[in-house]
């Protein structure tokens, strides 16, 4: 089935009228979902481009200001975009449930519902809501022959496109008319277009799934993984886009032969399903594929003029031993890697777990990230004697909170009052709160030792920071107490002497100006991030190859950005010509950041 060396218009001939475009952060998946949409528009067709995103960078890959109404795309005629903005949605909900209630109920009651609805699990609830309106409500799109869904990395994308199913199990099974989101028919009024979403999702002749991948084994196995779990849930109509394939100009530039075989040998060992996927391969360009024109690029593959900017300065590096030799000289801590998905976080986390088990520290490296591959990259380094791999699973965390309700704030309940706690705990927005209970004790554990944590990709990560409040209420309303963990959580993580974050990014300009946004939501939130690693740097990497020297020249003038006016201590790691995995691999990646000029 599949069909290497085909372009993007492989994925635009014949589209049904619903096109999704999922993947781990970073692989690209924004801009292969924009170029398509403007290949449409281009053959004629009214497309609107619709991104579920937490952490959305549509506006700035179209280079349109966008909104939670669909607006044209300046220079594509017959295409509109749109963000899905989760907190105004959130809003919106909240008041279309309590709303009825506020002349009817006591202002205590009032009060009680507007808490309940102040959670993580709300905000989804209520973006997934305008998502279903978009898929099930025929009027909605009715101006469109297709619709491309860009959707947020996959964890993300796998709970939200299960939702309708958990919810109509949830609404199905729920009698009693509560919940943790509210009063009961906030969500049994929607019912009949959850099962709508449901069919449409489901239906080949409406809907194509693009799993998007880099071509590299951890990236390709994602979307194996996305794949299985997404057939799993009735959605079988998948393909398959390998973006940023490279080929090297001659053999001059070691680095660039290294790349190149890494890619072929990743596409001859494709995992699972993913051989029997029609394939789409978009080479690695030298622009950046942002702007209409650098979009419209992807799919002609000449470049746009003056695609290729000369090359800047670069200044401002501090050596990544430094921020390390500062976290280290505390002698415990919470150190957290944060950032957009696909920018390496999780290589770095390690990283630094490592270096911490060497300077003879106690170490925990752990995440609350369900794509993460914290294992594979430790590999040999998890047997450590300071070093203590762990995870914060969910099913294992929902299930002992479960336990933990019953067995505390459920003993001794009536018949009636039970049944009451136990729908309670059925609920979707369990989990959320299980997990934020485990994340909340990691933290903990970092009084008397390091803990490293891998987070989620950011989006995910800022729910659970901005959650906070919001849990400590929902965890006394479901479990009838607070956990010391919990209790103190905001405090430590913004102390500076107990928390640590490095924020990750990548020296491109969407990575970098989310890496801005995500430290100014963490200083709004009280927390000054210890500094900046920019990895993956062609620049640093003194590469030769005409492709590849074309992309350092452009990485100069956002590496500059970052160190003259955003990061407060920067570190810059070079691409690499192996994937630094296990003792060896990470003891090398921290030799290769203190390599770079400062």
């Amino acid at each position: 089935m599949a069909e290497p060396g085909t372009k993007l218009g492989g994925l635009i001939a014949g589209a049904p009228p619903f096109v999704f475009f999922t993947g781990k952060g970073g692989v690209g998946k924004t801009s292969v979902a924009s170029a398509t949409a403007i290949g449409m528009a281009d053959r004629g067709e009214r497309v609107l481009l619709v991104s579920t995103d937490p952490a959305s960078n549509l506006d700035e890959v179209l280079g349109t200001a966008l909104g939670p109404s669909p607006r044209p795309v300046a220079g594509v005629a017959g295409l509109a975009a749109m963000n899905l903005d989760p907190q105004a949605a959130a809003a919106a909900y909240r008041e279309r449930v309590v709303g009825p209630y506020r002349e009817v109920l006591p202002a205590s009651a009032v009060t009680s519902i507007e808490e309940q609805l102040s959670g993580a699990c709300t905000v989804e609830i209520a973006a997934f809501d305008e998502f279903t309106a978009l898929l099930a409500d025929p009027a909605a799109t009715a101006g469109y022959d297709h619709v491309v869904f860009d959707t947020a990395p996959t964890g993300h994308t796998l709970r939200l496109l299960a939702l309708p199913g958990a919810w109509n199990e949830f609404i199905g099974a729920a009698t009693l008319g509560t919940s943790c989101i509210g009063p009961l028919a906030g969500l049994a009024s929607a019912r009949e277009s959850y099962q709508a979403a449901i069919a449409a999702l489901a239906d080949a002749a409406r809907t194509a799934l693009v799993l998007v991948a880099r071509p590299d084994p951890l990236s390709l196995a994602e979307a194996d993984r996305a794949a299985a779990e997404l057939a799993k849930a009735g959605i079988t109509s998948q393909r398959l886009v390998v973006n940023g394939l490279f080929r090297a100009v001659g053999s001059q530039d070691p680095l660039a032969s290294v790349l190149e075989d890494r890619a072929r040998a990743a596409l001859r060992a494709l995992p699972g399903c993913l051989p029997d996927l029609p394939r789409v391969e978009v080479p690695l360009v030298a622009w950046a594929p942002v702007g209409v024109a650098g979009l419209r690029a992807m799919l002609t593959g000449i470049p746009p003029e003056d695609s290729t900017p000369a090359a800047v300065p670069v200044t401002g590096n501090t050596q990544l031993g430094a921020i390390i030799d500062g976290i280290a000289a505390r002698g415990r801590g919470l150190v957290m890697t944060m950032g957009k998905g696909g920018v390496g976080k999780t290589t770095l986390a390690a990283a630094v777990a490592a270096e911490l088990a060497r300077r003879g520290h106690q170490v925990e490296l752990t995440t609350t990230d369900p794509a993460a591959h914290l294992d594979a990259v430790l590999g040999d380094g998890s047997a450590a004697d300071r070093l203590r791999l762990s995870r914060i699973d969910p099913a294992e965390a929902t299930a002992a909170y479960v336990a933990e309700v019953l067995a505390t704030a459920g003993a001794g309940l009536d018949a009636p009052a039970l049944a009451v706690l136990e729908e309670d705990l059925r609920s979707p927005c369990t989990a959320e709160i299980a997990v934020f209970r485990a994340f909340a004790a990691a933290v903990a554990d970092a009084a008397d030792r390091f803990v490293v944590l891998d987070t989620a990709p950011t989006g995910h990560t800022l729910l659970l920071l901005d959650a906070a409040r919001a849990y400590h209420r929902e965890a006394t309303r479901q479990a009838g107490t607070l956990p010391a963990a919990v209790e103190a959580l905001l405090g430590r993580l913004g102390d500076p002497a107990y928390t640590h974050v490095l924020i990750v990014t990548l020296p491109e300009s969407t990575p970098i100006h989310e890496a801005a946004a995500l430290q100014a939501d963490l200083r709004r939130a009280g927390i000054e991030p210890a500094g900046w690693v920019i990895n993956q740097s062609l620049h640093a990497a003194g590469v030769t190859d005409p492709l590849l020297a074309a992309r350092a020249a452009a990485e100069s003038r956002y590496i500059a950005e970052a160190a003259t006016r955003l990061a407060p201590r920067l570190a810059i790691v070079p691409m690499l010509p192996e994937p630094p995995t296990g003792t060896a691999g990470l003891a090398r990646f921290f030799a290769a950041a203190a390599a770079v000029a400062g």
